[in-house]
Formats: structure tokens, C-alpha cells, sequence
């Protein structure tokens, strides 16, 4: 039996990892990548296929199928989930014939709160957690730019069965994506969603981009608070991560390409719906559920999300 593996969201992420994937089992008798989105995107590609580009090639991947019609798509065996964390419940329950008992669901968004969400929609079905290390956007539907080397993917679950987890690992490495499946997932996810909220409340907050960041002790500042706050909310949840978190974590800025910025930033000037509800708001109202106080979070809340006031 053919494994069937749907991407929704062919964002920077889904678009990345799911070219890849494409890329790999083009010709494959026994796993088929199935791309699911629609509008422009679902034109572009169905017509011209998925381009990647990176630093220094490109590549353009025809999927066997590229549709939002859960008859067309069928049932699933995995689903790889990178759309805004706005548009999980949404984009889930419109799939609901092709996810059935046997479908297991890889969450890649941005926030850490996605596999809790997803398991009250499919309590019967194995939810993993898991996390990406990149930067890359859309540049025009049907065009994914990747920049920098980070390409690091990070999936597990303490309760879906190893025989799944080490074939899924098996398919990505297949693919030629640096994936890692770890024992201590939802640490690691919480050591990319300190990097990530961070980065997103600071650039959005800030309108900065990261170099304009590093290049600014102000704007340095506002960015190791935001580290700080976070962390103290991680240890009162119980989460055993590095005690160096906060400088692990600004290496990795200090390693990132100067002139990105994050996700949220882009979509605030592009006057889009944001994900600072999951990046920004989410670690406030958890700082409050543990008594933890986040005062900057607290502002950055309330600028970016007025409603909220």
C-alpha cells in the first residue's frame, strides 16, 4: 500500500520540506506527497510547478497532485501542518474526511500550543510535536526563497508508537531533510518557540530586522528581556531547558542572516492577520496562568493587539 503524505500550508516551511519531499518521491511507487492549498498558490504550482530558491540554486517540483478538494485528496497516512497558527482549527476541520484513524499529524507552526488544539478537534488520532530552524518565505505564489544554512527539523512524541515516529524519520531522511527525532520534544520546541517569540514580538514591536536589531543596544535590550521573561515562564511550567538558554539563544540570532526578520514582521507590513496571538499573547497569559510576571511581553501585547485592551 502506497503512503499517502499531505503538506498543508506551502508557506516558507511547508513549501521547503514539502518541495523536498515532493522532489524525492517523484517517482515513487510507494509514497506519494500530495500538496494542499489553493487560490493562486494551487494555480501556480498545478501549472508551473513549486520553485525553491536558495543562496546559491533553485530548483522547481512537480507533485502528483496539488488540490484543496478532500475527495480529490483522499485519506492521508501523515499530514504535515505549516499553515498561521490562526488558520489551524480552520484549515483542519476542512480535511476531516482524509484524516482517519490511521493518519498521524506532524504540526510545524510557530507557536507551541498547535498539538494541544489539534488533538481536541482528532482526540483519536497520534498528534507528534515538533519544530523547523529556518528562514524562508514566499516570495511570489508558487516561489519559496530559503535563506542562510539553518534547515534543521525536530519531530517526537512520548506516546505514538516508535515503529511510526523511526518511519516517518525514515521518509524525511530519504528526502535529504535534516530531520532529528528527539526523546525531549517538547523541550525542544520550547527552545525554538524562546527564539521565535522573541524574535517575532522584538522585529514586529520594533519594526527592525535583525541586523538593525544586533546593530542597537535599545533594541538589543528589549530582545534579552523578552529572552528572560520567557524563560522564567518555561521553568515555572516544569520544562527542564539549558540554564544558558538565553545566550544559546542570542548566538543563534548573532548567527542568523542580518538583513531577515521574522514571519510576524512581514505579515504586519503586508497589513495581514498575524500570529501574535500565539507568539506574543500566548506567553503573557501563560506568565499570568504560573504567576509569572512578563511586563514587556504584557506591552508588546497590547501594541500589537489593541483589541486586547
Amino acid at each position: 500500500m502506497k503512503k499517502r503524505i499531505g503538506i498543508l500550508g506551502l508557506g516558507g516551511v511547508g513549501g521547503y520540506f514539502g518541495g523536498l519531499l515532493a522532489k524525492a518521491y517523484q517517482e515513487s511507487e510507494e509514497i506519494e506527497i500530495v500538496f494542499i492549498a489553493r487560490g493562486a498558490t494551487q494555480q501556480t504550482i498545478a501549472e508551473n510547478g513549486l520553485k525553491i530558491v536558495t543562496d546559491d540554486s533553485e530548483m522547481i517540483v512537480h507533485p502528483k497532485l496539488v488540490s484543496n478538494d478532500p475527495k480529490e485528496i483522499g485519506e492521508l497516512d501523515y499530514l504535515i501542518c505549516a499553515t498561521k497558527t490562526y488558520d489551524i482549527e480552520e484549515s483542519l476541520l476542512s480535511l476531516q474526511s482524509c484524516i482517519v484513524a490511521k493518519t498521524v499529524i506532524l504540526p510545524l507552526y510557530n507557536g507551541v500550543d498547535a498539538p494541544e488544539r489539534i488533538q481536541k478537534i482528532f482526540p483519536h488520532n497520534d498528534i507528534l510535536h515538533g519544530c523547523v530552524y529556518i528562514i524562508s518565505m514566499i516570495t511570489l505564489p508558487g516561489t519559496i526563497r530559503k535563506m542562510g544554512f539553518y534547515e534543521k527539523l525536530f519531530f517526537g512524541s512520548k506516546t505514538v508508537s516508535a515503529s511510526k515516529l523511526e518511519e516517518l524519520q525514515d521518509i524525511l531522511q530519504q528526502a535529504k531533510i535534516e530531520s532529528y527525532l528527539v526523546e525531549n520534544i517538547e523541550e525542544t520546541v520550547w527552545e525554538k518557540f524562546i527564539f521565535i517569540s522573541a524574535l517575532a514580538s522584538t522585529t514586529s514591536y520594533l519594526n527592525q530586522h535583525i541586523g538593525e536589531i544586533l546593530d542597537n543596544a535599545d533594541a538589543m535590550a528589549v530582545y534579552v528581556e523578552l529572552l528572560h521573561e520567557i524563560d522564567a515562564v518555561a521553568k515555572a511550567k516544569g520544562l527542564k531547558l539549558p540554564e544558558d538558554i538565553v545566550n544559546q539563544t542570542i548566538v543563534k540570532l548573532e548567527k542568523s542572516p542580518r538583513e531577515a526578520t521574522s514571519s510576524m514582521h512581514r505579515d504586519l507590513l503586508a497589513g495581514q492577520n498575524t500570529e501574535a496571538i500565539s507568539l506574543t499573547k500566548f506567553v503573557f497569559n501563560e506568565g499570568m496562568k504560573y504567576g509569572v510576571k512578563t511586563p514587556l511581553y504584557e506591552k508588546i501585547t497590547n501594541v500589537l493587539l489593541p483589541e486586547n485592551l
